[in-house]
């Protein structure tokens, strides 16, 4: 492990246990799912609305 890579991930989950960074990217994961599938309905609302107005 290069010397950068410890030091962004100490300053990154220095002061936390190993269960709590296990969370964390738990989360970021499912954060990063959530996102998207919000974009996915955004999309699909955007063609929806675009249909109903007849612009396609």
């Amino acid at each position: 492990m290069s010397e950068a890579t410890f030091h962004r991930w100490r300053n990154q989950y220095g002061g936390m246990k190993a269960e709590e960074a296990k969370r964390l990217k738990e989360l970021e994961q499912e954060n990063k799912r959530l996102k998207k599938l919000l974009a996915e309905a955004e999309l699909d609302k955007a063609v929806l609305k675009e249909a109903l107005e007849g612009n396609w």
